[in-house]
């Protein structure tokens, strides 16, 4: 036992003076204390690189399954600091892991782990304490690999060559292939290609260790002289979702081959030359092309075996420039012809054959002889001027000697095209000036070749021959092949999508004429335009119902000096997909409708919209239940009733809309209407007791005053005030006056006076409704029949079924004899007229104070109803909230009352 607790010296110096101390309490504790010591217990957790800080990775004690309510309580450490320890923190108490502030990032922590060895594994150790708790935990963290890393290229531009004789399916490694840092399928997937032109493509291989290597493969004949190089971008494409990319510019250059070979621009050439030319004069200049490049253009020029050496060594040929120039003195006295074969050889090719025919004119004096002197640049006969020389710019003074004295018909004139003159200098004899009329152009001409010639009289010929060659200058901006870019684009476009690829040219020679592309300031963020090849990508996917037309401005700069730039402007339309739902503007609708309303009348209007354009945001409008009952118009939303509803039959109306666009596939959504019929007094009330006029009941005379004899039931199908009933006695007949009294609220017919007479009381009860504007009423016939017993039941039904007469309004006396007796009158009260005419006045008063009441409540009423009814037509849901529905449970108890 004390052996595998043996601690070597060489660990103390790593280990912190509290895990010394705490060693010290395990030698000093008894060997009971740390039995567990000597078996480390090892947890092993999984998480993905890049948590958030404060991320749980997992906790200790829950996994080693310990009591923590233990007292002394268990407390967890980290006893050393290590580097991994840097990315963790530990609660002691509960000992949880947690990620810390530093990111885990495992191509940071394991730069040299990969998937085909163990993996990042973070080691850490974890101490269990106090001293008899003592653990020693070993955890492990396996990070996970994500795809936080995209594809790098080594350098931003490669460059392959191809010989422009390459065979169709020619393979060329890339050998600057891109490199993700991430693992597996996270690691770089494919290659291709944003432009291949038509004659590239791109295929990929994988070598023995997984790396894979992309090969540019040749689909069709190349050739440099149409198209040096190819410049497009290279992606590559990771394997996570969404998928990285990487880009790089491959620059595909055209190597020449001698596959074309040397052609002289003229192959026959006059010379005229007379005796007494001074030696070193320039005779002629031979120019043969090559469209070549390289090593395969160079031309050296030679003469032919056939050209005699005497010939060779008068007229000199520059095996370089191709200028033949005399050599040596001609022979004043004789005239002779020369044929002078040149040959233009290339490498590997046929000499081409160019023919100079030299005629010496013999002449009996010193012949004229024509000095040039130049203003413009010179060398070797060549001179240069920039094309940006005014026009009338000088070039060079030609002398004329050796004239005659008098100088009669010599003449001097220019052969050759372009915008050149030369002319008399003034009044100086025998001095020429040539000079240009217009200003030169590069682009449209580089080079001119002109001769000045000399004639005097005797027919003698004297050449001199001038080459200008124009220097180019930056005085030419880009031209965009169009000034306006239209591109179209479907939403929802994947990340980094080609749009379109902008092409510029520019006349102008070398760096002048090498176009930059840019963005203008108004361009968005979200579009990336190459600077050498024009593409222009989207980084983001774009939404049309967010923004539909982007509009900006691209720039097309060379590099010349100054630098000159043009304008284009392009126009990217996103073009709709069907990628959203129809949407009403609520989420529930709720329609209040007057019952009895006419049949194919304006309930409400649903409103519903669609962020998509065309067929996908036209939306049609359908009931899923109830269509029976409903009907909807498809386009507007209008909802209509077939028939008119009746709120006795039925109150509230629940119907789903949905709600279908034209798009392919359709989206729907689902909304569901509320319609709730407001009650309008269309019922009167229904009297269900007395059941009949033809009833009765017994009273006996003995009943107390304050009795209740009887009740008047009546409903009313109606709600709210419509259905609040109201009981009067209309009329009476038979009895005492004021015998029975109702109550107005419940028809509860109670006994006022003691009855001392017999026999039949009917009384006409008015039931009637509280309902707006007009309320409406029923009556009915109260049969009280007042004796101890019915012993003649005939005789009731006589009295009920007899002949009716007319019960006044007002109570009368009717005086009720026995059973065997007819009733009799007794005499009226004198003052009765008097009573009659008063009460007739206060009723026709109190009749015209309710007539003006309702006329007034009717006009406010109206008033009302029409504010209602357009309120009632807002597409706005009203939410029948907890108040609304206890009126209704009130309006529905009062109705059933």
């Amino acid at each position: 036992m004390s052996g595998s607790l043996f601690v070597k010296p060489s660990c103390f110096c790593t280990v912190s003076v509290f895990q010394g101390l705490c060693i010290l309490l395990l030698y000093t504790s008894p060997l009971c204390c740390f039995a567990n010591f000597s078996q480390a217990k090892e947890l092993v957790y999984k998480i993905k690189e890049g948590l958030p800080s404060g991320t749980l990775i997992g906790s200790v004690g829950s996994d080693l399954h310990l009591d923590l309510s233990l007292d002394p309580h268990v407390l967890f450490n980290l006893p050393q600091k290590k580097p991994s320890d840097q990315y963790v923190t530990l609660n002691s108490t509960t000992g949880q892991l947690f990620t810390s502030g530093n990111e885990i990032d495992r191509e940071t922590l394991c730069p040299d782990s990969s998937e085909y060895k163990q993996g990042c594994v973070l080691s850490l150790d974890v101490f269990v304490l106090p001293q008899q708790y003592f653990q020693l935990v070993k955890v492990k963290i396996l990070v996970e690999d994500v795809n936080d890393n995209r594809p790098r290229f080594p350098t931003g531009e490669i460059r392959v060559s191809v010989p422009e004789n390459t065979q169709v399916n020619a393979r060329f490694a890339v050998e600057q292939s891109a490199t993700d840092p991430d693992l597996g399928f996270h690691g770089v997937q494919t290659y291709w290609l944003v432009n291949d032109f038509g004659v590239f493509t791109l295929d990929v291989e994988e070598n023995e260790g997984g790396e894979l290597t992309p090969f540019l493969i040749v689909t069709d004949e190349l050739d440099r002289e149409r198209q040096e190089e190819y410049v497009t971008d290279i992606i590559a494409e990771d394997g996570g979702l969404p998928p990285l990319l990487g880009t790089a510019t491959l620059r595909i250059i055209i190597t020449d081959v001698n596959d074309n070979c040397p052609q002289f621009t003229e192959s026959q050439v006059n010379v005229t030359l007379y005796g007494n030319t001074t030696k070193g004069e320039h005779l002629s200049r031979l120019h043969a092309f090559d469209p070549d490049q390289g090593a395969n253009a160079v031309i050296s020029y030679a003469y032919s075996d056939r050209v005699p050496r005497e010939a060779r060594a008068l007229f000199h040929l520059d095996r370089i420039t191709g200028v033949i120039k005399l050599a040596g003195q001609i022979n004043t006295a004789t005239g002779k012809f020369y044929k002078l074969t040149v040959l233009a050889n290339g490498p590997g090719c046929v000499p081409a054959v160019a023919t100079v025919t030299v005629h010496v004119i013999r002449v009996a004096s010193g012949p004229p002889v024509i000095t040039p002197r130049y203003i413009a640049a010179e060398k070797d006969g060549v001179v240069t001027m920039k094309e940006s020389e005014p026009p009338f710019s000088p070039i060079a003074f030609f002398t004329v000697k050796n004239t005659d004295q008098r100088g009669q018909g010599t003449e001097c004139l220019l052969e050759g095209s372009g915008p050149f003159r030369l002319t008399p200098y003034k009044r100086l004899k025998n001095e020429y000036l040539l000079e240009t009329t217009e200003p030169l152009d590069y682009e449209q001409r580089q080079d001119y070749e002109l001769t000045v010639v000399l004639r005097n009289p005797r027919g003698l010929v004297i050449k001199s021959f001038v080459k200008i060659l124009v220097l180019d200058e930056n005085d030419n901006a880009p031209v965009f092949k169009q000034s306006l870019y239209e591109v179209s684009v479907e939403e929802n476009n994947p990340p980094n999508s080609f749009l379109t690829q902008l092409q510029a040219t520019d006349q102008d020679s070398e760096a002048r004429g090498e176009v930059i592309y840019t963005l203008g300031s108004d361009a968005p963020s979200i579009f990336l335009l190459e600077r050498l090849t024009g593409v222009l990508t989207v980084s983001t996917s774009l939404d049309r119902e967010e923004k539909q037309t982007y509009r900006f401005m691209v720039r097309a700069v060379d590099r010349g000096t100054p630098r000159r730039e043009s304008i284009a402007t392009v126009v990217i339309t996103v073009l709709d997909r069907n990628d959203n739902s129809p949407r009403f503007i609520n989420k529930d609708f709720t329609f209040f409708v007057p019952e009895n309303f006419p049949g194919f009348g304006e309930i409400g209007v649903l409103s519903v919209t669609d962020a998509d354009a065309g067929e996908n945001g036209w939306v049609a409008l359908s009931i899923v239940n109830g269509s029976d009952i409903f009907v909807i118009d498809a386009g507007r939303g209008a909802l209509r009733a077939r028939t008119p509803l009746d709120r006795e039959q039925q109150g509230t109306y629940y119907l789903w809309i949905e709600a279908v666009d034209g798009g392919e596939p359709s989206l729907s959504c689902l909304t569901v209407v509320t319609v709730l019929l407001l009650d309008v007094n269309d019922n009167p009330p229904v009297v269900l007791f007395p059941q009949s006029n033809q009833s009765y009941m017994l009273v006996l005379p003995s009943t107390l005053p304050g009795t209740s004899i009887t009740e008047v039931y009546a409903v009313d199908k109606d709600t709210g005030m419509n259905a609040v009933i109201a009981y009067s006695i209309i009329k009476r007949k038979g009895g005492e006056p004021g015998s029975f009294d109702i109550d107005p609220d419940t028809g509860n017919i109670t006994l006022k006076r003691e009855l001392s007479d017999r026999g039949l009381y009917s009384l006409l009860v008015k039931v009637s409704d509280h309902g707006q504007p007009e309320p409406l009423h029923s009556t009915v016939l109260v049969n009280l029949f007042v004796n101890e017993t019915v012993s003649n039941e005939s005789y009731i039904q006589s009295l009920l079924t007899g002949e009716e007469v007319e019960i006044q309004m007002e109570e009368k006396q009717w005086y009720v004899g026995k059973l065997t007796e007819r009733p009799g009158r007794e005499d009226l009260f004198p003052c009765q007229p008097l009573i009659i005419a008063l009460s007739v006045t206060c009723l026709g008063l109190f009749c015209i104070v309710v007539t003006l009441t309702a006329y007034i409540c009717c006009r406010k009423l109206k008033k009302w109803r029409k504010r209602q009814m357009k309120r009632l037509e807002v597409e706005m849901p009203l939410k029948v909230n907890g108040d609304v529905r206890d009126a209704d449970r009130k309006r529905t108890e009062i109705s059933n009352i």
